[in-house]
């Protein structure tokens, strides 16, 4: 199995740290910086799954997708980018499109809603593939990926087929078998927007006041704010005709304090780490979502659009 790692973050190493485990050929695009540590000292993921080493010369690292060998094609091509770079990446792919077999399959490990949208604007629908993440990744070093914490296993399907492939199935057992959990999902729209109910509320509310996913969820205050921003993505869902796995927010709201928060109370949003990194954020791909569905509908999302305009400030800083 031939894998190309689009993108050298957390994300994009734990993946390709379950893909090496597993014996599966790999090869990264990442930054200058990261790559020059894989090469140098490989690929190294701890957390609670427990320690993988990689040598470096068991994978390839690159700063660029001109540098990948064509002479060699990939089963998958793991999209592991932030949300706003997804254009730039699906366009960066087609113009180097001779590296992908006539079967090959590209799944977004991205955030967010609206990803989708820019890939099939170069490739076909069976091609392009969602995976939801409840997983927690940090990068402690270039070179190097802890998990921190796990809510569920991953999730692959396609948006526009309930149909899983055998390649699906293949790929998510290397990655369960390289110590993720990972399966074949039908409904992964669903998932999606799970994980929107999930991150708009937490990332960018846990952004700006400094704080973990637990901390929002032991306050009145914080409560408030993050159920109004719940039961404002409910209801432009409705109005666009999405659906999730939960039919109204209490339900959701519900499993949200019951389950889910308390699984990863202790974890850090990815959007405060980009704000201490001195990073643009990931906002308009989650609430700027939201924001964009309400504008559509002539709906008020007042808690969601207040969030956005605080975390557009924090990166103007």
């Amino acid at each position: 199995m031939n894998v190309l790692i689009y993108g050298g973050g957390a994300v994009g190493l734990g993946i390709a740290s379950c893909l090496l485990k597993s014996n599966a050929s790999v090869d990264i695009i990442a930054r200058e910086d990261t790559v020059r540590q894989l090469t140098i000292k490989g690929l190294i993921r701890d957390g609670i799954f427990g320690n993988v080493t990689i040598p470096p010369q068991n994978f390839k690292a690159y700063e660029d997708i001109s540098l990948v060998d064509t002479n060699r094609s990939f089963d998958f091509i793991c999209v592991c980018t932030k949300s706003f770079d997804s254009e730039t990446t699906a366009r960066n792919l087609y113009e180097y499109k001779e590296i992908m077999a006539p079967d090959s399959v590209i799944i977004l490990f991205q955030n967010g809603w609206g990803n989708t949208e820019k890939f099939l604007g170069y490739f076909s629908e069976n091609q392009v593939y969602n995976a939801r993440i409840i997983t927690g990744f940090i990068r402690p070093a270039p070179h190097q990926v802890t998990i921190t914490v796990h809510a569920d296993s991953i999730h692959i399907g396609n948006l526009h087929s309930h149909t899983a492939t055998g390649r699906i199935e293949r790929l998510c057992t290397v990655i369960n078998n390289g110590g993720v959990p990972c399966i074949p999902f039908q409904e992964i729209g669903k998932d999606l927007w799970a994980k929107m109910l999930y991150n708009c509320p937490l990332n960018p509310l846990g952004a700006i006041l400094g704080i973990p996913y637990g901390k929002l969820a032991e306050n009145a205050y914080t409560k408030e704010i993050m159920n109004t921003i719940i039961h404002e993505i409910f209801a432009v869902m409705t109005a666009d005709n999405l659906s999730t796995h939960w039919e109204n927010p209490e339900d959701f709201i519900a499993l949200f304090y019951s389950q889910l928060v308390p699984r990863t109370s202790d974890h850090e949003s990815s959007m405060l780490q980009d704000l201490r990194a001195g990073k643009r954020t990931e906002i308009d791909s989650l609430n700027g979502e939201i924001i964009r569905l309400g504008k559509k509908h002539n709906i008020p999302v007042n808690v969601n659009q207040t969030i956005w305009d605080l975390i557009k400030y924090e990166e103007s800083k």
